[in-house]
């Protein structure tokens, strides 16, 4: 099992016991079917929703466990708007009404598993009165709004090329006169470079980046091997190849991992940082990852970029040399609708293409 699918699986352990005795029948229901990181967020939209139960009192409580079936029961529509409203107002802005629709799908299929599937002693539904069967939920990924809202904020062919320079070297100039900064810079010059160039040259998500070890890699054959999204089977690493850009990058980092992060012997992590404190280096983290893109991206003079939009632009690039089902494969997409969005974005570059060329 990867590294982050240990970690919410431990975490998921932890918060089932806290909820109803229901919620934990129902993650069993799934737990075949679901992966433990999704299993965690339906877990965590619960907790948002039972806390807000017992908050308005909803629910006499007094602990989320304690929370009846007969309370969900009594539910009026009235309040699950309320509810809604109280997500909106949550939720940070960019992200609201995904955030707040994904929350309600948890719920759907909570309610759903209650009153359709599951049975007490006498072969009769656990829930009797399913109030979140009469609320609508509107689909939010559409592939052309998707690629709507990315329009512009990605990086095209040449600014690949000048945001990999950037990390690589300019970046040492606009921090010459902060020690700290530098330092660091100094220090993890090759490794930032290296995990970038990789996004850039492969559309690795940054979870697939986090749990790479060494052994994952193959220099020669141009492919690393991950752990892919929605696969429950943790024994199967899927083969992902990058670009041949990226390999100096790559042998680069590899010289330097052991002596410049300390890296233990038993360590298998590829890419390594050393935590504040200690004196070897362990696995880096998907935060860390996150904050390091953001860094650099501020700097550059995009900061709307992030590790995913690094992956989407590379998506698009790939997508304009290739067809929908490789780049639905190369990127890991269960579904090529998924993958539509890159054919909405690469129509606009196409035609700005003709435009500048003409």
């Amino acid at each position: 099992m990867n590294v982050i699918k240990i970690k919410d699986r431990q975490e998921l352990d932890r918060k089932v016991p806290l909820m109803p005795w229901y919620v934990d029948k129902f993650i069993q229901f799934k737990l075949p079917d679901l992966s433990p990181s999704s299993l965690l967020e339906y877990v965590r939209d619960y907790d948002t929703f039972f806390s807000y139960l017992l908050a308005e009192g909803l629910a006499e409580g007094p602990a989320l466990k304690d929370i009846k079936l007969e309370e969900l029961e009594r539910l009026h529509m009235d309040s699950i708007d309320a509810f809604r409203m109280f997500l909106m107002t949550r939720v940070e802005h960019n992200n609201k009404r995904v955030s707040v629709t994904r929350k309600l799908s948890s719920l759907r299929s909570l309610f759903h598993y209650l009153s359709q599937i599951a049975e007490d002693e006498n072969f009769y539904p656990l829930l009797k009165r399913n109030v979140m069967a009469k609320v609508s939920i509107k689909r939010t990924h559409k592939p052309k709004d998707t690629a709507a809202k990315l329009e512009g904020k990605l990086l095209q062919e040449e600014e690949i090329s000048a945001f990999l320079a950037y990390v690589s070297h300019d970046y040492e100039h606009d921090v010459a006169t902060n020690k700290q900064a530098l330092y660091s810079y100094q220090l993890n010059r090759v490794r930032d470079t290296c995990i970038i160039s990789l996004i850039l040259h492969s559309g690795l998500r940054v979870s697939e980046v986090v749990n790479l070890n060494v052994d994952d890699i193959d220099l020669k054959k141009k492919l690393t091997y991950v752990f892919r999204k929605g696969k429950n089977d943790d024994t199967f690493k899927t083969p992902v190849y990058f670009r041949q850009d990226a390999v100096d990058e790559l042998a680069s980092y590899l010289q330097i991992r052991d002596t410049s992060y300390n890296a233990p012997k038993r360590e298998k992590a590829f890419f390594l940082a050393i935590a504040n404190g200690k004196k070897e280096g362990s696995r880096m983290t998907k935060r860390a990852i996150q904050e390091m893109v953001i860094k650099y991206a501020k700097r550059f003079g995009k900061p709307y970029l992030s590790v995913h939009k690094l992956r989407h632009s590379f998506a698009t690039d790939y997508y304009l040399r290739n067809d929908i089902y490789k780049t639905q494969e190369q990127l890991g997409h269960a579904s090529p609708e998924t993958t539509q969005i890159y054919a909405h974005l690469t129509d606009r570059t196409m035609a700005e293409a003709i435009d500048h060329n003409s």
